[in-house]
């Protein structure tokens, strides 16, 4: 009987011991790019591409984010950014918001036509809307302008979020606005004082989404701007790429300065944001 507890028990940490490598190898696997990254952020141009290659050198410096900082030209690529992210994020939730209500608490026959062109929107490639869409902008003459970026990111961002934020209003009991009614409560008002305060994990993961995509967007940022006062951080990083010469110092300085929103976001609202996703997983 011990001799079987025993085997039993070598299976289970040896077991426990690969899944453990396997997890070890996939941190190292993701996390060794950024750490190579914030590393190459701190060298000079140069000691970045000696050999043997080192994580920490001694050469450690701030230069490459003092020359971030000290050109108005790249500062106005995060303005730039900032502005866009928190717009678009900003008018996904509203949008989002009072969509997924109508969606989750009405029924009018066009409620199932709606759901199933939401998501089916969704399943558009992006790439395959640059075309129609630059020349919507240009029609509605949005060109190399905020509103233009914003519009365009609002196609991509409400989609998905309309499905999230249906999907967790459905998880909020209907005796509560029936409540609010017998209270005198209005539908907008019910929304606002009553549904949107229970639904802060899907708001957050809403919010964090559309600032997530707005952020990081690259192609779209880079057909719809046309000078450089209105690019963003992804496209603001291409142009440190010269023709014969690569900054790559600054390139990273810029990179680890652009991941950080993201990642403080993150970290701040984790727990809103995994419970929004978990609570808001059922059927739209």
């Amino acid at each position: 009987m011990n001799i079987m507890i025993t085997r039993t028990g070598r299976k289970r940490l040896w077991g426990k011991a690969r899944l453990y490598a396997a997890l070890l190898a996939g941190a190292v696997f993701a996390g060794g790019p950024v750490a190579w990254m914030v590393s190459s952020a701190f060298k000079s141009n140069a000691d970045i591409f000696e050999y043997p290659p080192k994580l920490v050198d001694s050469s450690f410096s701030f230069a490459a984010f003092t020359s971030v900082f000290d050109s108005t030209e790249e500062i106005r690529f995060f303005l730039n950014s900032y502005l866009v992210g928190f717009s678009v994020t900003a008018l996904t939730l509203l949008v989002a918001a009072v969509a997924a209500f109508a969606l989750s608490r009405f029924k009018f026959w066009l409620r199932e036509p709606l759901k199933v062109m939401v998501i089916g929107v969704q399943a558009i490639p992006p790439i395959t809307l640059i075309i129609p869409l630059f020349g919507v902008v240009i029609d509605l003459h949005l060109y190399n302008s905020y509103e233009g970026l914003i519009l365009t990111y609002l196609v991509f961002t409400l989609p998905y979020s309309v499905i999230m934020m249906t999907a967790y209003f459905n998880s909020i009991p209907r005796e509560l606005d029936e409540a609010a009614r017998i209270d005198g409560a209005g539908t907008m008002k019910t929304l606002w004082r009553v549904i949107l305060p229970l639904s802060r994990p899907g708001l957050f993961a809403v919010g964090f989404y559309a600032f997530m995509i707005s952020w990081n967007e690259f192609l779209f940022a880079l057909t719809l701007t046309q000078t450089d006062n209105m690019r963003t951080v992804p496209v603001g990083l291409t142009l440190l790429m010269g023709q014969y010469n690569y900054q790559w110092d600054q390139i990273m300085a810029m990179s680890v300065l652009g991941c950080l929103p993201v990642v403080i976001l993150f970290l701040i609202f984790q727990r809103h944001f995994v419970s929004g996703l978990s609570s808001g997983a059922v059927k739209m």
